[in-house]
């Protein structure tokens, strides 16, 4: 029997990223000398430092059954206690400290990325001069406007774990969907009609002249091809994300699972005549042809989709303002 104890744990981007903050914030809590024996709360926020790096330590490094860690990546509960835990050691640390003058620009930066510039916690941040209060009333000032910026990235991180969820759940139904219409003209020829024919021309068929058990499966595979173009033109678009959960996978999954049940779709309208005098296929090349075309026509359905993924995105890897920019 395997013993779970001396499993080696996975090596992801997300536990790559939070294992170097992990390390910056020990380095800080070090960098930060002996506690103030007449600081009592510096000393009550550097126990917090340590007890949340724990469980970020245990996040990362912890390993489960199969069937466990199936059901740890569907919820996401330990990526997301990972990087709650982390922002709360990241917070103690800056608390822990005996002044924020240094800090400030950093700190300000941070918030600004999560927070609106009218949130009244990053304008108290914003107007705080080191000296002015007393140490505990600029430490609630900046514990506050972190916690609430760090909030924002926790709960973008949930929506993207959400629309990662019912991207999955879509590309099953297509899946099942376009398997489903396989099998049936691969057992009923016939069935799903995927010939052609016009006045003046002759009947076309994906695979010849006669209708076969294949031909689903053939236009299948050409709409398929169509919206892998598409899906191109997306992987070469995307910027990097150093979000714990990357979307674009799925939406090119979705793109060529669509474009496969589109093609079918569309070969039966041709079919059925509705474009009768509009578009004539003449050969099979130009049926199969016209498969890619409806395939890649998927672009147009799934544009909506990348544009809401974008927006769910950018909200959990927030970028900097461009000047002028609300």
């Amino acid at each position: 029997m395997l013993d779970m104890g001396t499993r080696t744990p996975r090596v992801t981007d997300w536990r790559l990223v939070v294992q170097s903050r992990l390390d910056r914030v020990r380095a800080d809590l070090a960098a930060l000398g002996p506690p103030d024996p007449l600081d009592q709360e510096s000393r009550q926020w550097r126990a917090v430092v340590e007890q949340e790096a724990a469980v970020v330590e245990d996040m990362i490094t912890r390993t489960e059954s199969r069937w466990r860690t199936v059901a740890s990546w569907w919820s996401g509960w330990h990526i997301e206690r990972a990087w709650r835990s982390l922002h709360e050691a990241e917070i103690a640390v800056v608390a822990a400290g005996s002044g924020f003058l240094g800090r400030l620009p950093g700190l300000k930066a941070r918030v600004a990325e999560n927070l609106h510039e009218d949130d009244p916690r990053r304008v108290a941040l914003e107007e705080l001069r080191p000296g002015e209060f007393p140490l505990a009333v600029e430490r609630e000032v900046v514990v506050d406007a972190l916690r609430a910026a760090f909030d924002a990235s926790d709960f973008a991180h949930a929506g993207s774990r959400a629309l990662r969820n019912k991207l999955i759940a879509t590309s099953v139904v297509l899946f099942v969907i376009n398997t489903v219409l396989g099998v049936i003209g691969l057992v009923e020829t016939g069935l799903i009609p995927m010939c052609v024919s016009a006045e003046k021309l002759p009947t076309v068929c994906p695979s010849g002249k006669a209708a076969t058990g294949a031909d689903v499966w053939l236009i299948q595979v050409f709409g398929a091809f169509g919206a892998v173009l598409s899906a191109v033109v997306l992987l070469l678009r995307r910027r990097p994300s150093l979000s714990p959960y990357v979307m674009v996978g799925y939406q090119a999954l979705i793109k060529v699972l669509l474009g496969a049940a589109l093609a079918v779709v569309g070969i039966l309208a041709l079919g059925a005549g509705v474009t009768t005098g509009l578009i004539g296929v003449a050969s099979q090349a130009a049926l199969l042809l016209w498969a890619v075309i409806l395939g890649y026509g998927q672009q147009v359905a799934t544009r909506l989709l990348d544009s809401y993924t974008d927006r769910v995105m950018d909200q959990a890897r927030p970028l900097p303002r461009l000047e002028g920019q609300r």
